[in-house]
This record gives C-alpha cells, sequence and structure tokens, in this order.
C-alpha cells in the first residue's frame, strides 16, 4: 500500500470555480468548523459511571469457591517449562510431574497480597503515561492480525509498512491512549527477527506506551533490551511495556508464554495473564463454567508472576467467545460473552487487580453494518463493566484474522463518544444551567443565548465519520457511505503524520542492538 499524499475522495473533478464557491458553505465550511473545533484529548478515561454489575454477592462468591475446587481437584498443566514447576512447589502448590494444584485460596492470597491495584505504565513521553488499574480505562488497538483489509485493495497479508502504518494512526488518534503490540503480523519479516522491527516501530513512530513480544522469552528480553535503549539507558525499575500472556485453554500453562512472563516479572514489566476461551470447544458452553475456568487459569497465572517478584504489576485477563454450534466458528457481539466480562470485571474487582477485556470484535470481514453492530455490543459492555485496559478497541475484522483501516477509523470514532460517555452527568453550575433556565422566556430558543454562546463549541461530540447532513447536501458531496468516508480520513492522516522526536544517539544505539540481533537469528518464517 502506498502511503501518498491522500486525495480528498469527496471532491468532485468536474467542479467548477463556481461550484467550489457556491458550496464554500456546504463541505468547506463544515471541514473548516471541524478543524477548529479542539479535542479535550486525555492520556488515559477516567470513568465517573459506576460498574454495571449483573451477579450478586453470593454468585460471585459460589464461583471463586468453584474455581478453587477446580485448581486444588484438577490443577493446571505446565507444559515445556520445568523451570516454573519448583517455583509453585516452594510456594505449597502439589506437584506430581507436570501437573500442578493448588490448596483452596493459595493463589487468592498469593495474588491479593503482593500484586499492585493499579500501577503507571510509563511511556516515552511523559504526557502519555497510563494508570493502569482503578476507575481508569486505557484503549489500545488491535492485535494479533495475519491479514489487512482496505476497501481499495481487499484482504492481503500485513507487511510492516502496514504495522507501521497502524502505529501512526493509533499515534495520532487522541482516543487510542496505548500504541499496542502487534498491530498486525508484519508476515514479510522473518517469525524470528519480526518483533524487533516491531518494537523499535513503536519507539520511533509513536510516544505512547506499547507492548513487548511474548512469542519467545528470548524475545521478550529482546523488547526489555529495546525498552531500556529507548528510555535512556535505564529503566529505573519502571514499567514501561504491558504484554500479553495467553493461557492455553483448557488449564495448560505451556512454556513460551510462561518463559516470557517470568523474563517480564524479573524486570518489573506488567503481564496481561488472559485466558482465550472459545466457550464449547476450550471450555463448558455455560456463561458461568466459562467464568469459573476463566478465573481458575488466570489465578495460576498471576500466582506465577507474583512468586517470580511479589508486587509485579499483573493485570486480570479475559477474553471469551461464543462459538457457532453449526460450523465451530468463533462469533462475536454476542450476548454470552457481554455477561462473561460483566461477571470476570467484577471478580478482578474482588481480586484487586486491574482487568482486561473487551474492544470492538466482530465476526464481519467488512467495515459494514454487521461490523458497527457487533462492536457496538461488545465497546458498550466494556465501557459499562469497568474494564482497565481494552486491547482490540479498534480495527479488529473477520475474528480477529484482519485488522482493517476503514474499521480502525470508524473505531476510533466511537471511542470518542465513550471518551464522552465516561464522563456521565456533569451536574456544575454550568451543567444545570440554571441563569440560561431563569432568563429565556418561555417560547424562545436558546441559539443566541450566553450559555449557548459559551458551550457551542465543545457541547456535543462531533464525529468526523458520520455525516449529519441533509440528503441533499449528501448526495451533492459525493453520496459517501462510512467506509469511503473513513477511506480517505486514513490517507489524509498519514499524509499528515510527523514523527514524535526521538534522540538521535538512542535512535542509532536501538538500530545497532537491532542489527547485531538480526546477525544472530536465523530466518524462519514459521
Amino acid at each position: 500500500m502506498s502511503e501518498a499524499p491522500a486525495m480528498d475522495q469527496t471532491a468532485n473533478s468536474n467542479d467548477s470555480q463556481g461550484s467550489t464557491t457556491r458550496r464554500s458553505g456546504g463541505r468547506a465550511g463544515r471541514a473548516a468548523l471541524r478543524a477548529s473545533h479542539v479535542v479535550d484529548r486525555v492520556p488515559y478515561l477516567t470513568r465517573t459511571l459506576a460498574p454495571f454489575e449483573i451477579a450478586s454477592e453470593e454468585t460471585l462468591a459460589m464461583i471463586e469457591h468453584t474455581a478453587d475446587t477446580v485448581l486444588a481437584e484438577v490443577g493446571v498443566e505446565i507444559r515445556d517449562y520445568p523451570e516454573a514447576l519448583p517455583v509453585f512447589k516452594a510456594a505449597g502448590a502439589d506437584v506430581a510431574g507436570t501437573r500442578v494444584r493448588f490448596p483452596r485460596g493459595l493463589c487468592r492470597s498469593i495474588v491479593s497480597g503482593s500484586a499492585p491495584a493499579s500501577y503507571v505504565q510509563h511511556a516515552r513521553n511523559p504526557a502519555n503515561n497510563v494508570v493502569i488499574g482503578g476507575n481508569n480505562t486505557v484503549f489500545a488497538p488491535n492485535y494479533g492480525s495475519p491479514f489487512v483489509h482496505d476497501i481499495d485493495n481487499g484482504r492481503r497479508y500485513a507487511t510492516l509498512a502496514d504495522f507501521q502504518n497502524f502505529v501512526k494512526l493509533a499515534y495520532m488518534s487522541p482516543w487510542l491512549h496505548h500504541s499496542g503490540g502487534t498491530v498486525c503480523e508484519p508476515v514479510d519479516i522473518p517469525v524470528s527477527k519480526r518483533h524487533l522491527d516491531m518494537v523499535y516501530s513503536h519507539l520511533k513512530f509513536s510516544d505512547k506506551p506499547f507492548m513487548g513480544s511474548v512469542t519467545a522469552g528470548s524475545r521478550a528480553a529482546d523488547s526489555v533490551e529495546l525498552a531500556r535503549i529507548g528510555f535512556g539507558g535505564d529503566l529505573h525499575d519502571r514499567t514501561v511495556m504491558t504484554s500479553l500472556i495467553n493461557a492455553s485453554s483448557p488449564l495448560v500453562w505451556d512454556g513460551t508464554m510462561l518463559a516470557a512472563a517470568q523474563c517480564y516479572a524479573e524486570n518489573n514489566q506488567a503481564c496481561i495473564i488472559t485466558p482465550f476461551i472459545l466457550a464449547g470447544a476450550m471450555a463448558p458452553s455455560t456463561s458461568a463454567a466459562v467464568a469459573v475456568q476463566t478465573l481458575a487459569e488466570a489465578l495460576a497465572g498471576m500466582t506465577f508472576v507474583q512468586l517470580v517478584r511479589p508486587g509485579a504489576p499483573v493485570v486480570f485477563g479475559s477474553f471469551a467467545s461464543s462459538m457457532s454450534m453449526q460450523t465451530g466458528a468463533p462469533t462475536f457481539g454476542t450476548p454470552e460473552p457481554a455477561i462473561v466480562l460483566y461477571t470476570m470485571a467484577a471478580l478482578a474487582r474482588r481480586l484487586g487487580v486491574p482487568f482486561r477485556s473487551g474492544g470492538s470484535l466482530t465476526s464481519s470481514k467488512l467495515p459494514d453494518a454487521q461490523a458497527a453492530y457487533e462492536s457496538a455490543n461488545t465497546l458498550q459492555p466494556t465501557v459499562l463493566g469497568g474494564v482497565n485496559f481494552v486491547l482490540h478497541a479498534a480495527g479488529w475484522l473477520e475474528g480477529g484474522l484482519a485488522i482493517g483501516y476503514e474499521k480502525f477509523v470508524l473505531d476510533c470514532d466511537q471511542l470518542g463518544m465513550m471518551t464522552t460517555f465516561v464522563r456521565g452527568l456533569d451536574a456544575s453550575d454550568n451543567g444545570v444551567a440554571l441563569d440560561a433556565l431563569l432568563t429565556n422566556p418561555p417560547g424562545n430558543h436558546f441559539l443566541g443565548t450566553a450559555h449557548t454562546l459559551a458551550n457551542f463549541e465543545n457541547a456535543f461530540y462531533r464525529s468526523d465519520t458520520s455525516d449529519n447532513s441533509s440528503f441533499e447536501q449528501w448526495t451533492e458531496d459525493g453520496g459517501l457511505d462510512a467506509a469511503q468516508r473513513a477511506n480517505a480520513l486514513w490517507k489524509r492522516r498519514l499524509s499528515e503524520y510527523e514523527p514524535p522526536p526521538l534522540d538521535t544517539a538512542i535512535d542509532e544505539e536501538l538500530l545497532a542492538f537491532i542489527a547485531g540481533r538480526k546477525a544472530e537469528l536465523p530466518d524462519q518464517f514459521a
């Protein structure tokens, strides 16, 4: 895909100068109004809304008790990482071969006794530091897709250029607080080496917080070293990465994930401990059972992190999907995963650790009505449930197999709406507007009142993708649908991108480290 400057796709090449003049109050006027709007950007959201609760205290306690029963009687399997077994045994777990069983309450006491309730993830630009936990929500983009999609070229394998494009788009969005991690898989780079290019791209093209590699312990170590260089040579024990560690459900933790988790924990970097459950296949099909298994798997993973380094930041993750019982395909935007999300968020609050879940998820292959409905049905529970770290907040298509350029832009617009929504009701003097109500006679509109004039610029969220003009004006402007408008927006944003400052000496050291490591690694594409 080319990064050539974008053309305004709403323009009509046959327009005369007279037409431009005649329409200056239309499209051009609206564009000028949007440009004059100052976005109230915040480094992360602080919710004023109380989390929406769907389960009683008795139900949550029952799920906790059942999860402890699973951990005590079934336990978890540790595959290909014998180093973890003595760690668990020394803490009081029963280790028989590669099976680890935990006495009732052991995991909970270890996690709740040392894991922080919230932590700061430092960004290269301190203005972009985020606080993960408490009443805060951090939006991060899509993760892990091997394909990309745009309406010009359709679906294709992702490249490093695509990866860098999405890092730039996330950097430019005021609604994304985090640069993410593997926003897409750059399949034109060998698997053995691409983690170096990805972490470098986050450091080079953005100064927001980012995630490290987790596909091998050595790649996590490379991520830590790149972060150390990028942050000036010494992390000073700061947490600068929050990285994704997935269980192999059901009830298995493998050596790849545990090695990465151990590396990050030893260096005080945060781990998102996330069971990835396709209900009906990787767990029982019922939502309560998914909650039980998720809690058991996550407790075992978080316990390992705390045993490696007490107090290392950890996030309780949950990614649960329903499935089509006819085809076996995962489904998104359905009621059952939302029920699991609300339940798991409450369990994380009871445990006293930050929570990760949600996003803008869809099975649709295109940025269409299905994508919009399913994404909204995932994003709203995410916000109402009180999720602290939201992965896949923008760009997700095709059940995660693809990231869409237009979908990314459309999702970011929805994140902007959520930014306004979480502030709740403004009951200040300005919000109640008593003076305006007392001084405006009955039957008179409020358009010219002092209160309206003082608030008009920021009174309502302004979408940059929706069209609310008349049918005639919309037709005259080209009759574009939302995806076509988003297509023009991502192209324009990439053409306007300017990189954040990065010290030349730091950049040179990063590149030298990458070159040295690549020389040591074989070219492996699988």
